[in-house]
């Protein structure tokens, strides 16, 4: 069973990958998930050098104008070599406009020369209830790979088809959604925040 205060959300994305993962991974909930474009909401400005903090202005954006509670997330993929590059830069690694193709060659290209190519994606998701909610609930997962000089795979999007998993042989653009969305950083996020949403009373 689900609060009153969070039968109807919107989520402070435009990316339909995103919304695809998300609509999957809340659907065992009773709650209605709208996408901030069906809202007009347009996008947050994402300044901020942290995860956390643009995770945060996204979400306090979209509950501002919608006068809804608001899930956003901000996430990307961290290689340890690079200094955790490319990090918040993730969708625009490559510059403007955005692009996974020429942002994967980049990364390839950075990488060329490393033999540490061990990577990891990071996701943390903000909920708030209201525009100023001064306690944001807030989870967050990670997902540990390399990144492969080739691509494999045509499934996912962002830079899977480059994130090599060791311990299931295959890269993430080559596992079956369902199989992703139990082990994916996003799906570690999810999972972290139905825990402490049952904890705040939210959800039974």
């Amino acid at each position: 069973m689900v609060s009153s205060a969070l039968q109807k959300l919107v989520m402070a994305s435009n990316n339909k990958g995103k919304l695809a993962e998300f609509s999957a991974l809340l659907s065992p909930l009773d709650i209605e998930v709208i996408p901030q474009g069906a809202l007009n909401v347009p996008e947050a400005e994402e300044p901020h050098v942290t995860f956390l903090e643009n995770a945060l202005a996204k979400a306090r954006h979209a509950s501002r104008i919608t006068g809804l509670p608001a899930l956003a997330d901000d996430s990307g993929i961290c290689v340890p070599v690079l200094g955790n590059a490319p990090g918040v830069l993730s969708a625009r690694y490559a510059g403007e406009p955005k692009s996974d193709e020429r942002n994967n060659q980049k990364l390839v290209a950075d990488l060329v020369n490393q033999t540490d190519r061990r990577a990891f994606y990071y996701c943390v998701l903000v909920l708030v209830l209201h525009a100023d909610d001064p306690r944001p609930i807030v989870a967050e997962g990670m997902w540990h790979g390399v990144v492969q000089q080739h691509p494999a795979g045509d499934g996912g999007f962002g830079y899977d088809p480059y994130f090599w998993l060791p311990e299931h042989g295959c890269t993430a653009a080559e596992m079956r959604k369902e199989d992703k969305n139990a082990i994916s950083h996003r799906g570690q996020a999810i999972q972290s925040l139905l825990i402490k949403l049952k904890e705040s009373g939210l959800v039974a």
